[in-house]
């Protein structure tokens, strides 16, 4: 049998388990399907959230769960690989259940692509990082490497050395031609050291990083390396269902209004689904603004059906 609810969360991190709270306080029958892969899972702690600075990932989902669980929002350990739309929306899952619903958020977040040099995939959210006010403070003032992937990786050395004076700039696989001259100056005056040629790997000692090592052997004393990963936006739903989408230099993400609402009628995205720039904190609101405007306009929906 089909199950049938008003509202279908489809990822339950900061911005799906968000909208599941304010539908569920507002009474609305909803399903949370979570596959459990939340992006911030290698971070021991998230930073920048009021109230909740320094809580680990896990702990912060484990007691949003606990939460809605309290205002009858079912979630369950699943993946959706398939929807269609008619009167309502059908959403397959990778159990074989098969759930409907007249509203669907999708909050499936984004995959972070690696560079791929030996050692960063294992430090990955140790002491291989990707954003500076997620981690910057813990780190501060330690010996800094920022491992370009593209010449955009130059806003990220940028950034960094307001952490630290102490900033490599590893080119890697960018020429120092593709940076342009005004980013060189800044560079020049931040302090931060560019350094070409290829980064063969990272050196690790009684598992700490403690250096990069260039393809030509020189060996660059380093604590921390930033990084920009490769956003891959998970929108496959999205696609599924005919949703508008627009480029951007971090992936192409859905064309959504204020409150989240997708170019498909009763179609949501929140959170890391509609942008690469989305903090946890961001995702939560997402999450809640979405969901009082789905509950406003399901009430809306249904005085009108009366009339």
């Amino acid at each position: 049998m089909t199950e049938t609810y008003e509202v279908i969360v489809v990822g339950g991190g900061a911005a799906g388990l968000s909208a599941a709270l304010v539908l569920g306080r507002a009474r609305r029958r909803t399903l949370v399907v979570d596959a459990g892969e939340p992006r911030n899972a290698p971070a021991a702690h998230m930073q920048g959230y009021l109230t909740r600075d320094g809580v680990s990932p896990a702990e912060f989902l484990a007691i949003g769960r606990e939460e809605i669980a309290r205002y009858g929002v079912e979630l369950v350990r699943d993946t959706a690989v398939d929807v269609t739309r008619g009167e309502d929306f059908a959403v397959e899952l990778a159990s074989g259940r098969s759930v409907r619903a007249r509203r669907l958020v999708v909050a499936t977040g984004l995959k972070d692509e690696l560079p791929d040099v030996a050692g960063v995939a294992e430090r990955f959210g140790k002491d291989v990082l990707h954003c500076p006010y997620c981690h910057g403070w813990e780190v501060r003032d330690q010996a800094f490497g920022v491992l370009a992937t593209t010449a955009l990786s130059v806003h990220q050395a940028l950034m960094v050395s307001q952490w630290s004076k102490d900033v490599t700039f590893f080119l890697h696989e960018v020429a120092e031609s593709d940076l342009a001259d005004d980013d060189l100056r800044r560079l020049a005056a931040a302090g931060v050291q560019v350094v070409p040629g290829e980064v063969a790997g990272l050196v690790i000692e009684d598992d700490r990083l403690t250096g990069v090592r260039l393809a030509d052997g020189t060996v660059h004393t380093r604590e921390v390396v930033f990084t920009a990963p490769r956003a891959v936006p998970q929108t496959v739903l999205l696609v599924r269902l005919g949703a508008e989408l627009t480029e951007t230099p971090f992936g192409a993400y859905p064309v959504v209004d204020g409150t989240g609402l997708t170019t498909v009628p009763g179609v949501w995205a929140v959170g890391n689904a509609m942008g690469f720039a989305e903090q946890v904190v961001n995702a939560a609101a997402g999450g809640y603004r979405a969901g009082a405007f789905i509950n406003g306009e399901l009430l809306m929906a249904d005085l009108d059906a009366t009339l």
